[in-house]
């Protein structure tokens, strides 16, 4: 009997092979239309006399920041600006976060409510503020309500604030040389109490004896806090107040108008989104888990709070994390109203320079950084709140 051969399929009809080749055309062709363009870049920054490259960081960046986390002069170099753009950035966005995180819990709790007059109330905050631009809101923060405020001369005074058309000046804490020691034992102290707590909270169950790890938790932390005023017989900082000087406050710390109009801005707009998310999480759990807490006999709060959150909290991260993530990009719009953050500051730096591609690139890695590091640490987070399965 004669041996049958086998045909080979040719390789650009193998499906296997297909799949793959397609994926090396594609490569392929992004890079060569990626060279094209970086090419062109090139050529075209030539013919101008700008040659690519960050060395332009180094140079005296020549310009004023009105606001910095970290000591600037005009003196200092392009690259100490772009830092001060940065850190910026990420000042308006997390306080912006954290804020519009306990605005929009609370917000889409009350949505909830049983009470008329309060669900209607953050029902109306929600529709006004989530379908009204957020670059409109900004801007009547800024014009048309911190700008309106009197000058520094007529400023309204709330109790040791002052508002005026140039800030909030707001009681402020200044360090001195026992800070070091009290920020050594606070971080003691929280280990500690972390520490306390799961051991005794490890024996107890093991033991079915009580070994209140609460009550050591916070007696550690606070014995800590105690050996920290005796090393030092002073406080963790000292406080200074702002006082009505010739021409401005002096003392305290001045919030300016412009970073006060884009956190309000960022922290109203992004709180409506969250309070939906809050709401539709609370929603999605089960009605028996509710009425198997009411017959224990547990008030609403107690459920909400032992019960119903913690189960909705699963559903709610994820899409909470693309809220911060749209916050964090929206800090943006600051260059609207003159806050110096990493647009503002790169706009400037790119106009003086001329290096246009380079600060869009930094701009870009910044602002992708940033996400990813958010979404990292949600996810982190969302990990460590999911039920685990026997």
């Amino acid at each position: 009997m004669a041996k049958q051969n086998k045909v080979s399929t040719p390789f650009w009809r193998d499906n296997r092979i297909i799949p793959i080749m397609l994926q090396i055309i594609f490569v392929l062709i992004v890079l060569i239309v990626g060279g094209y363009l970086i090419n062109n870049a090139i050529a075209g920054l030539e013919r101008i006399g700008i040659e690519l490259g960050l060395g332009f960081l180094g140079s005296t960046a020549s310009f004023n920041i009105s606001e910095s986390l970290i000591d600037y002069q005009p003196t200092d170099t392009y690259g100490r600006a772009v830092m001060v753009g940065v850190l910026n950035t990420i000042k308006v966005s997390v306080i912006g976060i954290i804020l519009a995180t306990i605005i929009g819990i609370f917000v889409g709790i009350a949505r909830l409510s049983n009470n008329w007059l309060v669900q209607k109330i953050a029902g109306l905050y929600i529709e006004i503020f989530r379908n009204t631009p957020l670059l409109v809101q900004i801007f009547i923060w800024y014009f048309a309500v911190f700008l309106k405020f009197p000058q520094v001369k007529e400023a309204f005074e709330i109790g040791p604030m002052y508002l005026s058309n140039r800030g909030a000046a707001i009681p402020w804490f200044e360090l001195h040389s026992g800070s070091l020691i009290w920020s050594l034992l606070f971080i003691i102290g929280i280990i500690a109490a972390i520490i306390f707590w799961k051991t005794r909270l490890n024996t107890q169950v093991k033991t079915g004896e009580r070994k209140y790890p609460f009550v050591w938790a916070i007696g550690s932390f606070i014995t800590a806090l105690i050996l920290a005023f005796v090393f030092t017989q002073q406080g963790p900082v000292d406080m200074t107040y702002p006082v009505l000087g010739n021409f401005n406050f002096e003392g305290g710390h001045t919030v300016t108008p412009e970073f006060l109009a884009i956190l309000i801005g960022l922290t109203a707009y992004t709180a409506t989104y969250i309070a939906e998310i809050v709401r539709a999480g609370i929603l999605s759990v089960s009605k028996g888990q509710k009425e198997a807490a009411k017959a224990l006999g547990l008030k609403n709060s107690t459920t909400m709070r032992l019960v119903v959150f913690p189960q909705a909290i699963r559903i709610i991260i994820p899409p909470v994390t693309s809220q911060y993530l749209n916050l964090t990009k929206n800090s943006s719009l600051a260059v609207a109203v003159g806050y110096a953050d990493l647009v503002s500051v790169g706009n400037t730096t790119l106009n003086q320079t001329g290096h246009a591609v380079e600060m869009i690139l930094i701009m870009i890695l910044v602002y992708l950084t940033l996400s990813l590091l958010t979404s990292l640490f949600m996810n982190i987070f969302n990990k460590k709140s999911q039920i685990v399965e026997r």
